[in-house]
């Protein structure tokens, strides 16, 4: 039965305004009857850029972290590839890496614009890529509501504008770009990147590594994927970075809750078509309450706008939820996974929030940014069948931590 997105009742105390509601609904309409959502299909690829030199350290991260392995590597004109795969059904990663720190496109010039981002000036959460029937019907249905498209020869990066593959120009409001392709994902080949490029007997040794490390400890087999993405942005922007998602894939709007603790609201999107959020991840947009141009009067936190004035509006922090289950003498998995995390080295920004005990309920914790693609890695153990998406407890909790490891002192003020 096919969900239905103009019926569904969003959840939450988060009040909308009424020109969000009304174009919530006109938007859903119009998707229906322009095709789009016979068009765009799940979430296939994620994708995300490092600086020149860090893509093996990023890898091995990945590693380390999630269920994420690599497949095959190519060189295309200005960038390399790696495209990392997870389980067949998962969206796939590509990982793109410039050849030179001369290159300049979009991410540098919007990277250097913000304090704590310009030491990483080609780092940046770039986008997902969605399954597509037809790019070039998608193409001239979107650009009638005014999407803007990349074209050959008007982008720095070809890949933005290769055969098979239609991307968005990024969003003014998140940054992040929208992808369209019909192409394989599980054949790397396939995409037409570039020229084959194996990695060096050495560099491979060091993920094999990482690879027996998480076979070995029992940490790999609790991974399972990806369960959501969250992008931070400016309190204004809220409702139309939802709204401008929105017509562009088949997602609704699951709800919205104010954080009040933190000044904060969580925004959720789901895709209707799933029965598991890990075959086509959610998408989340935090904002503050009351920006931080009049929070003087207020005086609240605002971890979540700092972030933006500090890194930019881009990709915060990628979850991966953790298998349901004890792991030995009533250690919820999660604690498994994070201590044994912890004895690789891996950092984390607090201890782990919520109770798993005999009702459903989440547990959950934050890993600090990585620094080679200014990420956090969130996991997530969704005990006893747990239905709802969060809990604003541990959101809370979750928010305040990140927000003194997101900090940049200058002048009087230190946020």
């Amino acid at each position: 039965m096919a969900f239905d997105y103009a019926g569904y009742q969003p959840k939450g105390d988060k009040k909308n305004t009424d020109f969000f509601n009304e174009f919530r609904l006109k938007i859903f309409e119009r998707r229906k009857s322009s095709g789009i959502e016979d068009l765009v299909g799940n979430m296939r690829c994620l994708v995300t850029q490092v600086d020149p030199g860090t893509s093996l350290a990023t890898m091995i991260e990945l590693y380390e972290m999630t269920p994420y392995r690599h497949a095959a590597s190519y060189v295309g004109e200005t960038h390399k590839f790696h495209v990392l795969h997870s389980r067949p059904v998962f969206p796939a990663m590509i990982l793109m890496e410039p050849l030179s720190g001369a290159v300049e496109e979009y991410i540098t010039r919007i990277n250097r614009m913000y304090p704590l981002s310009r030491a990483t000036p080609h780092s940046r959460y770039v986008g997902e890529i969605y399954g597509s029937v037809n790019n070039d019907e998608i193409r001239k249905i979107l650009e009638d509501q005014a999407a803007r498209f990349e074209y050959k020869g008007e982008v720095e990066n070809p890949f933005y504008s290769a055969d098979g593959f239609l991307f968005s120009m990024p969003s003014d409001f998140t940054g992040n770009r929208i992808g369209y392709s019909g192409l394989e994902f599980n054949d790397p080949d396939s995409l037409g990147l570039g020229g084959r490029n194996n990695i060096k007997t050495t560099k491979q040794g060091k993920l094999d590594g990482e690879a027996d490390f998480a076979e070995s400890s029992g940490v790999g087999e609790l991974l399972l994927g990806v369960d959501h993405m969250a992008t931070r942005i400016l309190a204004a922007d809220r409702e139309d970075a939802i709204l401008e998602f929105l017509t562009h894939v088949p997602y609704y709007f699951w709800g919205a809750y104010n954080i009040m603790d933190m000044n904060s609201s969580t925004n959720v999107n789901r895709n209707g078509s799933v029965m598991d959020d890990k075959l086509s991840p959610a998408k989340v947009f935090t904002a503050n309450n009351t920006p931080s141009f009049v929070n003087s009067f207020e005086n609240k936190p605002m971890p979540t706008e700092t972030f933006v004035r500090n890194y930019g509006r881009r990709m915060h922090h990628m979850a991966i939820e953790v298998q349901d289950g004890d792991h030995a003498a009533g250690e919820k998995n999660v604690d498994f996974v994070v201590n044994a995390l912890k004895e690789k080295g891996v950092a984390f920004l607090a201890h782990v929030v919520g109770e798993c005990k005999d009702e459903p309920n989440l547990k959950q914790i934050f890993s600090k940014h990585s620094k080679n693609t200014i990420l956090i890695t969130e996991y997530v153990e969704r005990c006893h069948g747990f239905d709802g998406f969060f809990t604003k407890d541990n959101v809370a909790a979750l928010t305040a931590a990140a927000g003194q490891d997101e900090q940049f002192k200058h002048g009087q003020v230190f946020d």
